[in-house]
This record gives C-alpha cells, structure tokens and sequence, in this order.
C-alpha cells in the first residue's frame, strides 16, 4: 500500500522531502502486470494533447498509458472501462480506438440516474491490484497536473470490494437502465466502517475500507463517503489536515444553489469544542471560482489563539510559466484528509453536489502502530506538511500577489 503522485512540471521541492511514487510509473506497472483483467473508471478520457487541440510533448506520458492499455487485449487482457456521459463536447479519440481493439467501454448517463456524474477515479487489475485517486485518464493528469493516489497490491479482498462498486457503474451503463432499491444482494459489502478490513504487513496492522457516492449507488452495508469524511473529522483529537481542490458549504451544480453546511460544522466544531487543530490546503487556479473565498475567510476569523482555537488556511498556487496554452491545468486536484487518527483519500471535491448527485469513491485507512513513517497514514502527514511549508503555498491575504490564482479577484 504506497502513496502515488504527480507533481506538475516546473513544480520543485527541496532535497530529502516525501514524494509518492511517481503516478506514471504506477500506472505501467499496473498495466504491465496484468494477466487478466484491468477495470477502469474514470470521468472522462483525454489521453492525448489532440483532444484539446493542444499540441505539448507533455502529452507524451499519457500517449503512452493509451498505446499500454490498447495493447491489453492482443495479450488476452479484457478491458473493461466505465467513464461519464459527456457533459461537453471533446475531440477525444480514445475511446473509440480502444473500442476497436477490443476494449469494452459503457458509458453511464448519472445525469439521467441521479442528476450528477460518475467522478469515480479508479482501476482494478487481476481483481488483485487498485489504484484509487484523483486521476482522470487525462495526460494532464500526468505532467500539468497535482494529483495524489494510493496503490494497493495483492489485496484479493478489496480489489474484489471495488470491483462491486464498478459493477454497480457497469449495470447502470445498460439503456433504459433504473436504480435499483435496494440494490441486490450480490452489491452488498461485508467491508464497512463498522467492519473494516485487517490487514498485516511489515510489522503494521492496516484497518481498511471503501466509501462510495451517491446515496443512490450505495446499498445499505456500503458506508457512504459523506458518513466517512464526517467520521473521521469527529474521530480526530489532535489535528485535521484537508486537501482538496474546491471547498463549498454549498450545492455547486444544482441551481438555484443551496447553502450545504455539514462538513464545514463539523470542522468548526473539531475547532471549537475538542480543540483540534485544522490545517486546510486548497487549489487556485486560472479557473477557480472566486466565490470559494467568502467561505474560507469565514472559516479563519474563527482562528483564536488566545482561545485556543486553530483554523489556517492556505491556497496551493501552480505556477503557470510557459504552460498557459494548456487548458485546465497548473492546479493541484488533490483531494484527501490526514488525521491524528485516520487517512482518507477520496475522488471527490467538497460540496453538496459530489456526495448527493455525484459518484465518487474514498478510502480510509488506520494503522497499529499509529506513527509510523512508512506506513501510508506516515506518508500523507509528511506530503501534507511538505506541501504546507512549499513556496507554493499562499496565505489568503498574499493571494493577490499570485496572478496565477484567479480567487485574487475576490479579495478587490
């Protein structure tokens, strides 16, 4: 079990700091030990720089992730992928020519299930190996963009947990497909936050399990990721430490918008009452939404010292550079949580949307002994910190300093 990243191009951190395993190099080696079967979700598929008419040798890593996957089935690999009803119009070619070697695509119209989308970002190979994160199959992914992920290898049982959850996507992507309530027995899990997994390796005791959205994808023994994130913020008695891209106490997509305010209590209350120590990191961008600041600075004016309350917030700026021809991207998509307790690393941003409409997946992970450095609870707190102390992060009054952070505008 290892922490997966991808540090955009141009991004540099100081000598002797953590960095997971490169996400490139994870997903080869997913792919070149496939024997079988390889899984895949993910929101949408942009392998290479035509897609978005833009041309980069920074597509280059994720022409090769598709030339990888295309080969799968002359190695008697099946393919199997699952990916969003397009919400836009792309020029991406990838399906379609993986759809002629062989490769078996569906894609599910959640706008018509539920109102969403699928934003699930996961892989399943030989029903052994996973890989859960914020990747999209997108060659940004790769190279212009931050993302963060976790590897599992040889883990039958979770793979096999996972596995239930696309094929929960997979039956959906039928036409004329109806959710069913309650789904059948063959979705349910036996792993759940009351009965997580236990794993041993290296000395290390690992409590394991995966949460899902929406509500209406999740049959009643599969903890929902709504329920875990608020789990692990009231579990924790040290710190909280948050990264994610978009941060909203409110519904994003569904208009008119609603103010959503469940996660934000609950870390106002870690604060307040347990006085728990809450370290937030989100994203700005080019395209970020300046309406997030509002929501932020509210959550810092709760900062007391001297009461012993501490809220810090920092937005992860991206420097652009020379990359500005290149569409969303030069952000930080990451989106995970450490604690003193617990580590979670899920697909989902911080809203309404994604835990009511939208499917996503988390995992969370506990470990005896706790502190371990090697351990992935280890790996995520020295990430967090590494980037938390990086010249990239930015405190919101410096942030019109940063012409790359399109919330400077809100701060006029």
């Amino acid at each position: 079990m290892t922490l997966v990243e991808s540090i955009p191009l141009y991004v540099q951190y100081d000598a002797n700091v953590t960095v997971g395993i490169p996400l490139e190099q994870a997903w080869k080696d997913l792919l070149s030990m496939a024997t079988e079967q390889v899984e895949v979700s993910s929101f949408y598929w942009t392998l290479t720089g035509e897609d978005v008419n833009v041309n980069s040798s920074s597509d280059t890593p994720g022409k090769g992730i598709l030339e990888q996957l295309e080969a799968l089935p002359s190695r008697n690999v099946s393919v199997r992928l699952v990916t969003s009803v397009p919400s836009i119009r792309t020029n991406s070619t990838d399906l379609e020519i993986l759809k002629r070697k062989g490769v078996q695509v569906k894609e599910v119209n959640f706008g018509r299930l539920t109102k969403g989308v699928l934003h699930s970002k996961f892989w399943i190979v030989d029903r052994k190996h996973l890989f859960v994160g914020s990747a999209n199959m997108d060659w940004r992914s790769l190279t212009q963009v931050k993302e963060l992920g976790v590897v599992i290898y040889n883990c039958t049982s979770l793979a096999e947990d996972l596995h239930k959850i696309f094929e929960s996507y997979w039956a959906m992507g039928q036409p004329n497909s109806s959710l069913p309530d309650p789904w059948p027995s063959e979705y349910d899990t036996a792993i759940n936050i009351h009965h997580p997994l236990v794993v041993k390796a290296q000395n290390v005791s690992s409590r394991i399990y995966l949460s899902g959205s929406p509500r209406a994808f999740c049959p009643s023994s599969r903890t929902q990721d709504l329920e875990a994130i608020l789990s692990i913020i009231s579990g924790a008695q040290q710190f909280i430490h948050v990264a994610v891209m978009e941060y909203f106490p409110t519904t994003r997509f569904e208009k008119p918008r609603r103010y959503w305010p469940v996660i934000d209590n609950a870390i106002r209350r870690a604060a307040f009452d347990r006085n728990v120590k809450i370290r937030m990191l989100m994203s700005c961008g080019r395209d970020s939404d300046p309406a997030m600041l509002p929501f932020l600075q509210s959550l810092t004016s709760m900062d007391s010292p001297r009461q012993n309350i501490s809220i810090q917030i920092k937005m992860y700026v991206v420097p652009v550079g020379n990359q500005s021809g290149i569409p969303h991207s030069r952000v930080n998509h990451n989106k995970y949580m450490v604690t003193d307790k617990e580590a979670y690393i899920g697909t989902s941003n911080w809203s309404e949307d994604y835990f009511s409409t939208t499917a996503g997946v988390g995992l969370v992970v506990s470990h005896e002994p706790l502190w371990s450095t090697d351990s992935l609870h280890g790996q995520l707190r020295a990430v967090f910190r590494r980037d938390w102390q990086s010249q990239y992060a930015v405190h919101l009054a410096d942030l019109p300093q940063y012409p790359d952070c399109n919330l400077s505008r809100g701060l006029g």
